[in-house]
């Protein structure tokens, strides 16, 4: 239970930073002649009753005081977050002022002040100044409102994050930090700044006893493995855990309250990140003209930040979305100008499906290398647009292949999807079309330009990921919504994912599917329960109704499937990288992707779904769409 504030001390700290200074001058413009009294009494060894004249000298010791500790800043500094450095400035201060003060009494010569006097003197306002204002500190800090509605942290960490973490702490209006936990068994039972350094075993006391509701982790140095075997333990007690930046981030030697972040769930789904090729990240472009589409997106934006710091003579920006392109630009400008970077940017806004504007820019500005991740990603929405997903994904990815092909692009890498295997919706379908597209341009044999395509799952934190709309419903309350109890999905963060990709890119021969290893894939309930728990709640069900976030399934949504591949077939090869495999599947010659794409393009035009989805099913292999044509333009016949 909170303490209830002392009223004076909540009238003090609703006065103005004036008010407050001239209420401590008037106290010390009292208690300093009292302190000389004192002095002369402990002299003497009795209590002196003074003179009119001794009166006087005592008074003397304000007026010499007061205009230095306005002077030194003694009266401008904030009680309430008072710097143990002050002690330094109280201390030269007052040996001054006793000084002069010392010197004035000795010239009067009546004061009835003995010279060993001035030595206690010194020692009692030494005294006054530390004890009132760090007892006032430490009064205000915790009888406060403001401290009664501070949130108990434990900090797990006592090296230097966390001991710097804890200062800052001090110093915020929102935490109170209780304790340290660590690890290292010599460093329980002992005291760093105030706090005392608990082992994990005595987590559970902490949060029974000092009623802690977060935990801080202050291990910006440990491994990602480790970091998640943290979480994992945590994640029971249903304490929301925050994290520290990054030892890089550290480098000021400073941290701040506003540094610490909710844990990323990329920290715990991941794994231990495997080391890049550097040969591989820099070979389609140190030196290069590259171009990406769909730079505005997600997957487009982040390969356009990893690929910035490969050393590329230029960037060409391909976005449709003014607003996409715009940010992208203004944000690798920004990271540009740091780093120092020798690179030029060029904005684009343009429709992949425009081939002639996509082969202009591609002359006009010498590119060498594709990232084609322009496409419609969403699946409910391309089940209501069919004609604009296939244009988008399949027809646009047709003309800048051949716009890449025509201009002499060295290599075109696609970005696919694991909606592309088996898809039971015309999304994933789409991008299926898309692979076959380039694989017959492979097998044709046409230009030099060399083709690939790499495949993955779901990334976290896209526009199209799952967890920021968790984190929007957690926000809010909850409930937080999930399709089905049994729907899994692949998760990989957007930066591993796009520097695979890069990497897979500078593979192999023309024509080959490259698949990410996703790892295991997730239950996105269990996903759900995590960030529940790590932000502090419980789930609210039929065993726990006491609980404060509700899940609630809504229901597998149109051309949606529970469970997601990579893979269409068996035959899958290894790679030099250990993080990506090569797929060999069934591919149509040029000459019958012609007549397919021909027949597609005449049914797109006509909106001739129930033919756009005949033609789905027979090149996409084993396309079987879970629920009927579900666009907004189709009549039933």
């Amino acid at each position: 239970m909170a303490r209830r504030p002392i009223p004076m001390f909540y009238r003090f700290t609703r006065m103005s930073r004036t008010s407050k200074a001239m209420l401590i001058a008037a106290i010390d413009a009292i208690v300093l002649p009292l302190m000389v009294w004192l002095a002369v009494c402990l002299r003497y060894g009795k209590w002196i009753r003074p003179e009119p004249t001794d009166l006087v000298g005592y008074a003397t010791l304000s007026l010499i005081a007061l205009p230095l500790f306005l002077r030194t800043g003694m009266y401008r500094a904030v009680i309430r977050y008072l710097a143990d450095r002050a002690v330094l400035v109280m201390l030269g201060t007052v040996s001054i002022v006793v000084l002069v003060y010392a010197g004035v009494a000795l010239l009067v010569g009546h004061w009835g002040i003995p010279r060993s006097a001035f030595l206690i003197t010194w020692l009692l306002v030494v005294f006054y100044m530390l004890a009132s204002r760090f007892s006032v500190r430490m009064l205000l800090r915790n009888f406060s409102r403001q401290a009664a509605r501070r949130k108990a942290v434990v900090i797990y960490g006592a090296g230097s994050a966390g001991r710097q973490l804890a200062i800052a702490l001090n110093h915020s209006g929102g935490y109170k930090a209780v304790g340290f936990i660590d690890d290292d068994e010599s460093l329980h039972g002992l005291e760093m700044g105030g706090l005392t350094v608990f082992g994990p075993n005595d987590l559970p006391w902490l949060i029974r006893k000092k009623k802690v509701r977060q935990v801080l982790l202050a291990t910006p140095s440990v491994s990602r493995n480790r970091r998640i075997e943290l979480v994992n333990w945590l994640e029971p007690f249903k304490l929301e855990v925050r994290t520290v930046p990054g030892i890089a981030d550290l480098v000021s030697g400073e941290v701040k309250v506003s540094d610490v972040r909710h844990v990323d769930v990329d920290e715990l789904l991941g794994r231990e990140a495997v080391p890049p090729n550097e040969d591989l990240l820099v070979a389609n472009i140190d030196g290069k003209v590259v171009m990406v589409t769909g730079a505005g997106g997600s997957i487009g934006s982040e390969l356009c930040r990893q690929i910035l710091r490969f050393g590329p003579t230029r960037l060409v920006l391909y976005e449709m979305s003014e607003f996409g392109l715009y940010s992208i630009e203004q944000e690798l400008s920004r990271a540009k100008s740091v780093s120092g970077l020798d690179v030029e940017l060029v904005p684009v806004l343009g429709s992949v499906q425009n081939g002639l504007r996509v082969g202009a820019i591609m002359q006009r500005y010498g590119v060498q290398t594709v990232y084609h991740a322009a496409a419609y990603k969403h699946v409910p929405i391309v089940e209501f647009n069919i004609v604009e997903g296939v244009l988008n994904n399949t027809f646009g990815t047709l003309a800048t292949a051949q716009a890449a092909l025509q201009n002499g692009v060295e290599t075109f890498v696609l970005i696919s999807t694991d909606k592309a295997v088996r898809p039971t919706n015309v999304m994933g379908a789409s991008k299926r079309m898309a692979e076959l597209v380039l694989q017959a341009f492979a097998d044709g044999g046409e230009g030099n330009t060399r083709f690939c395509m790499v495949r993955f799952g779901n990334v976290l934190g896209s526009s199209g990921s799952v967890v920021p709309l968790f984190k929007r419903q957690l926000e809010v309350g909850g409930p937080i919504t999930v399709t089905h109890p049994e729907i899994t999905r692949y998760f990989m963060t957007i930066p591993e994912a796009a520097q695979l990709v890069i990497q897979a890119g500078a593979m192999g021969d023309s024509g080959e599917v490259f698949v990410l290893d996703m790892g295991q894939p997730v239950k996105i309930v269990e996903l759900a329960k995590r960030m529940i728990h790590l932000s502090g709640y419980s789930v609210l069900d039929s065993q726990n109704p006491d609980g404060d976030i509700e899940i609630q399934y809504s229901g597998l949504r149109p051309g949606e499937k529970l469970y997601e591949e990579l893979l269409i077939g068996d035959n899958v090869s290894g790679t030099s990288h250990p993080r990506i495999m090569k797929a060999r599947e069934h591919f149509y010659t040029k000459q019958e992707m012609d007549v397919v794409i021909a027949r597609l393009a005449e049914a797109c035009a006509w909106n001739n779904f129930d033919a756009i989805m005949s033609l789905l099913r027979l090149c996409v292999t084993d396309f079987q769409p879970e629920s009927t044509i579900k666009d907004h333009l189709y009549e039933e016949l």
